[in-house]
């Protein structure tokens, strides 16, 4: 015997002759998906991420400058990378219509995700 039938069986034994198990629905009908939303939704994740690491990598080389760890080549090498991928993250949010504070994830208690300064 099923989980369908016992549980017919159980609503006729209560009164219930006409009780019929719910039919479940495709999820598209479930929730109303719009392809806009979902592909900025995505977009928004993804640079986000992208942010993040940009802020780590730049963090990771001042700290490196500031020690002396680099070449005056390698300094100027790494600060043209570093603006260009800077330049290329607002074309990507201008062009998905993003704001530079939709980048940043609330972690609740914990704060925001990319430091506000």
């Amino acid at each position: 015997m099923t989980g369908r039938d016992e549980a017919a069986d159980l609503a006729a034994a209560l009164g219930e002759p006409g009780w019929a198990a719910p039919r479940a629905r495709p999820l598209d009908r479930r929730l109303a998906v719009d392809q806009d939303s979902v592909e900025r939704g995505l977009a928004s994740l993804v640079l986000t991420v992208i942010e993040l690491l940009r802020q780590l990598m730049e963090r990771q080389a001042l700290r490196r400058v500031d020690l002396g760890d680099l070449t005056e080549e390698q300094v100027e090498r790494v600060g043209a990378t570093l603006m260009a991928l800077e330049e290329q993250m607002t074309q990507l949010r201008e062009y998905f219509g993003l704001a530079p504070e939709d980048l940043n994830l609330d972690l609740g208690p914990l704060g925001p995700l990319l430091p506000t300064d």
